[in-house]
C-alpha cells in the first residue's frame, strides 16, 4: 500500500530541491483520487485497478532478458531504480537526479518539471526512486544512440521511473527508450521529460512492449527552444492498458516537432494516446501521424489537440490518425482537435477508422494473390510507412516482426472480420 511512510523514508539524505519536490508530490497525491470516466482526460478509459492496492518496489527485481534490436544499453531503470551501464560518450553526462541537483540546481529546475496533474504524476513525484538524468553538452553531436531500458518486473507493485533528457544549445543526440515488463500483475507510471536548447536536435524512438497484465501509464513532456527540432518514433504494442500522455511545447521561434507512431492491440488490450501540442513561438511547425490497428476485443483511443497561441504567427501544424478495425468486437476512438487563436497559420487534421479496403483486396485478388496473403500485404504496407521512418532503424525489424506476428495470429485464430 502506498502511504506517506514510503515517501518519508526516501526523503532521508535527499538534496533540498528533491526533498521539496517529493513533499509537494506527496501532498498532491494525498489530495488526489483515482481518475474516473467523469474526468475529461480519462473519459474513454475504465481503469479496473486502484493504486491503493499496489505498493512501491523496495529494491529492483531481476532483469528481463536482453532487448532485441539494440547492441548496447546505456542505462537501466528497473522497478524505478537507476543504473548507468558503461561510460557515457564524450560530451554526455548520465547520472541520477541527486547528483544533478547537488551540482547544478538551476539546470535541474529547467529540466525537471513539478507536475502533479493527476494521482499518477503526483505518485511519481512522491514515491519515485532516484531519476535518471541525461545531459548533452553544448555543440556536442553524439554519434551512437543512447539506449535506456525501462523495466517493471515485481508483482503487485507500481513503479515510478523518471527520466530527464536535456540537450544544450546546438547539440544533437539519438535516444532509444524501451518500456518492458514481466508477465506479473503490476503497474508502471514512467515520466520522460525532454528539454532542447536553441538549435538542438533530438531523434527519439520509444518502443512500448509491456507485459500482458501491465497497466502502463506513461507521460512524456517535450520543451523546444529556438530553432530546436525533435523527430520522434512511437511504438505501442503491449500492456493490458498502454497509455501515453504526451505534451509538446514549441516555445522557441522556428522550433519543429515530428512524430510518426503506430500501435497494434489484440485480445482485450486498451491503447490510449493523448497528445497536446502547444505552438507558442513564431514560425513553428509540427506534423503528427499515428497509425493503429485493433482486433478481437481490443480498443484504441486517440485524442489530439493542436493549440496555436495568439502570437504564434506563421505556424504549420498537422495531425493525422489512421485506424484499422480488424474484428467486429474491436473499437477505435479518434478525436483530433484544433484550437487556433491566430490567423496566420496553416493547419489541418484528419482521422479514419475502418476495416481493410475491399477494393484493395479485390485488386490484389485480380493479380492472383489469395485473400490471406493479400491481407498481410495490406497490413504490412499500412504500417511500413511509419516503421520506415522510426529514427532508430535498429528496432524496425523487431517491431515489424511483432506486428506481423500479431496479425498472423489473428488470422489463424479466425478473429478477423
Amino acid at each position: 500500500m502506498l502511504d506517506r511512510s514510503i515517501a518519508e523514508r526516501r526523503l532521508a539524505g535527499e538534496p533540498a530541491v528533491l526533498a521539496e519536490r517529493r513533499r509537494a508530490g506527496l501532498a498532491a497525491f494525498e489530495a488526489s483520487a483515482m481518475p474516473t470516466q467523469a474526468d475529461e482526460h480519462w473519459k474513454y478509459i475504465d481503469l479496473d485497478f486502484t493504486i491503493e492496492d499496489l505498493t512501491v518496489p523496495s529494491a529492483p527485481g531481476d532483469d528481463l532478458a536482453a532487448p532485441i534490436g539494440v547492441e548496447r544499453v546505456s542505462a537501466r531503470v528497473v522497478d524505478g531504480f537507476v543504473s548507468v551501464t558503461g561510460d557515457a560518450p564524450d560530451g554526455v553526462r548520465m547520472g541520477t537526479f541527486a547528483e544533478l541537483a547537488d551540482d547544478d540546481s538551476e539546470l535541474f529546475g529547467r529540466a525537471v518539471a513539478d507536475r502533479s496533474d493527476d494521482i499518477f504524476l503526483a505518485g511519481n513525484a512522491a514515491f519515485s526512486g532516484d531519476g535518471l538524468f541525461v545531459q548533452v553538452s553544448r555543440n556536442t553531436v553524439v554519434a551512437d544512440p543512447i539506449v535506456i531500458d525501462v523495466q517493471s518486473v515485481s508483482a503487485g507493485t507500481i513503479s515510478f521511473p523518471h527520466i530527464a533528457i536535456a540537450l544544450e544549445d546546438n547539440s544533437e543526440a539519438s535516444v532509444v527508450l524501451l518500456f518492458r515488463s514481466s508477465e506479473a500483475d503490476l503497474a508502471a507510471a514512467p515520466v520522460v521529460e525532454s528539454t532542447l536548447g536553441s538549435g538542438a536536435r533530438l531523434f527519439m524512438t520509444s518502443v512500448q512492449t509491456w507485459g500482458r497484465k501491465t497497466q502502463g501509464l506513461g507521460y512524456q513532456r517535450v520543451r523546444l527552444g529556438r530553432d530546436a527540432s525533435m523527430k520522434m518514433g512511437e511504438v505501442g504494442l503491449g500492456g493490458a492498458l498502454g497509455r501515453l500522455d504526451l505534451s509538446v511545447d514549441l516555445d522557441g521561434d522556428g522550433s519543429s516537432y515530428l512524430l510518426n507512431g503506430l500501435s497494434f492491440g489484440d485480445g482485450q488490450q486498451v491503447l490510449d494516446y493523448r497528445m497536446v501540442l502547444n505552438h507558442r513561438g513564431r514560425n513553428t511547425s509540427s506534423d503528427v501521424l499515428l497509425k493503429g490497428a485493433v482486433e478481437d476485443q481490443a480498443e484504441s483511443i486517440f485524442t489530439g489537440l493542436l493549440r496555436i497561441e495568439e502570437q504564434a504567427t506563421n505556424t504549420s501544424a498537422f495531425e493525422n490518425n489512421r485506424n484499422l478495425v480488424l474484428s467486429a468486437g474491436a473499437k477505435a476512438q479518434s478525436v483530433p482537435n484544433l484550437e487556433i487563436l491566430c490567423d496566420d497559420v496553416v493547419c489541418g487534421h484528419g482521422s479514419t477508422v475502418g476495416p481493410l479496403e475491399e477494393e484493395h483486396l479485390y485488386y490484389l485478388a485480380s493479380r492472383g494473390i489469395g485473400r490471406e496473403r493479400a491481407e498481410r500485404v495490406l497490413v504490412k504496407g499500412f504500417f511500413d510507412e511509419v516503421i520506415d521512418k522510426l529514427p532508430a532503424q535498429a528496432v524496425a525489424a523487431p517491431v515489424r516482426d511483432e506486428v506481423e506476428r500479431k496479425f498472423v495470429a489473428a488470422q489463424e485464430a479466425g478473429r478477423l472480420g
